[in-house]
């Protein structure tokens, strides 16, 4: 299942490596919505890199699979980013409301028109 969400980058966590050699990095974006929603993702293995060339405050569009798991009678679900995309939400806002265009109208004036 592939999905995606556009949003904020609120927050990013340094990679964590486990005993096994696997490695994941956690980041959080937060949604431009009535309610916004903070939202987690996750990023594996080489993917961690992708990462580094983000800062907080930047607009993303990510990519994402959300993934399911069991572990000792629990189950767990997490939102695994494989794709991410700066976007620019103010640019997209502008090409859906334009700047309003002032156009002169003119008035066809008899003399014996009324001022009002």
């Amino acid at each position: 299942m592939s999905l995606e969400l556009k949003g904020k980058i609120k927050v990013i966590n340094q990679t964590e490596t486990f005993g096994s050699g696997f490695t994941k990095r956690e980041f959080v974006i937060t949604t431009a919505e009535q309610y916004p929603q903070d939202v987690k993702f996750e990023v594996v293995k080489e993917k961690c890199a992708l990462l580094d060339r983000y800062k907080i405050g930047q607009e993303l569009n990510v990519h994402f699979n959300v993934r399911g798991n069991e572990y000792a009678g629990k189950y767990y679900v997490s939102l695994q980013a494989w794709k991410i995309e700066i976007t620019s939400m103010a640019t997209s806002n502008q090409r859906a409301n334009p700047t309003p265009v002032m156009v002169a109208f003119v008035q066809d004036v008899d003399s014996d028109s009324l001022p009002f």
